[in-house]
């Protein structure tokens, strides 16, 4: 049983590293593929590729849709994060750089650990809250250290706002649904509805993929089958295997991530805060992966699958 636990617990690990680096990917790939399809049709069309690839895994797994309650948090969640953030986060990246948009996104992992701790029973270990507020003073620093861009507006750092409160009641909505949804099912039902929601979007997108490059076409594709369909995967399975509010603190590494990827294919340098910042980031977010002594042999909670 040790072994079987200790074996969860290091691919809920690699699990989180994949989302994280999918994830922080995605900000610069929608800068590229924003310059080509609008913010609907993008969330669309990256919706779209994401549900072929879950579809086919949820034939593999052939596992029960979710009913009652469970079947409404999942569509929930799915409405909130898969459409309504999706569309938003693309919008605000017409506003602002890639590294800007991950920073304010990433304001989320605060609200969700915060709110999971009052109202989830999970705490706050201390672990957890040292690993956020040195990863939070990060954050700070690359804010005011800035991160290459020159285009921000005040639309795009209010859009942005808006994507992290979309982004922490999705988390938390996933999280109370995945007690009693497997992974597999929560995610590809949550696509599905973001997809119909964004149905609207459709003859927008088939115009703009029309005229579309190549690179853009691979880029949305990318943005469904990595950041959508796989990280979205290995993160329902990891956050089924760990406290929300430590999942969260997680994806603070996000924005470090994002801004060297985005100095390194969009030319938006990062000053020097924003190095140390990255840094602290990274810091806080291996603290907070530590469990606390008084923790440390308490089982985690597994959702039923």
């Amino acid at each position: 049983m040790v072994a079987v636990k200790v074996l969860s617990n290091n691919l809920a690990v690699v699990a989180a590293i994949v989302t994280v680096l999918l994830w922080s990917s995605s900000f610069v790939v929608i800068r590229f593929v924003g310059e080509t399809l609008s913010p609907g049709a993008m969330a669309f069309t990256r919706l779209a590729a994401g549900a072929v690839v879950l579809v086919v895994i949820a034939l593999r797994y052939r596992r029960p849709v979710p009913r009652g309650r469970a079947l409404g948090l999942v569509i929930g969640y799915g409405l909130l994060w898969f459409a309504a953030y999706t569309v938003l986060l693309n919008w605000a990246e017409q506003h602002l750089d890639a590294g800007t948009a991950a920073l304010l996104v990433n304001f989320a992992p605060i609200l969700v650990a915060v709110f999971a701790g009052f109202f989830m029973g999970e705490g706050f270990p201390k672990p957890l809250v040292i690993g956020i507020l040195i990863a939070f003073a990060g954050v700070l620093l690359i804010a005011l250290g800035g991160s290459g861009g020159s285009h921000n507006d005040e639309l795009g750092i209010i859009l942005g706002l808006i994507t992290a409160v979309l982004y922490a009641a999705g988390v938390l909505m996933q999280k109370v649904a995945l007690r009693t949804v497997d992974a597999v099912t929560a995610t590809w039902v949550g696509c599905l509805a973001g997809l119909l929601a964004t149905v609207p979007f459709a003859p927008q997108a088939i115009d703009e993929l029309a005229d579309a490059s190549a690179g853009a076409i691979t880029g949305v594709i990318f943005l469904g089958v990595g950041p959508t369909a796989i990280a979205f995967l290995t993160w329902a399975y990891a956050l089924t295997r760990t406290d929300a509010g430590k999942m969260a603190a997680t994806t603070l590494a996000v924005p470090a991530i994002a801004i060297g990827l985005s100095w390194l294919f969009l030319g938006e340098v990062p000053t020097p805060l924003g190095l140390v910042g990255g840094a602290m980031a990274l810091t806080g977010v291996a603290i907070s992966r530590r469990r606390s002594r008084t923790t440390a042999d308490v089982p985690e909670p597994v959702a039923t699958s």
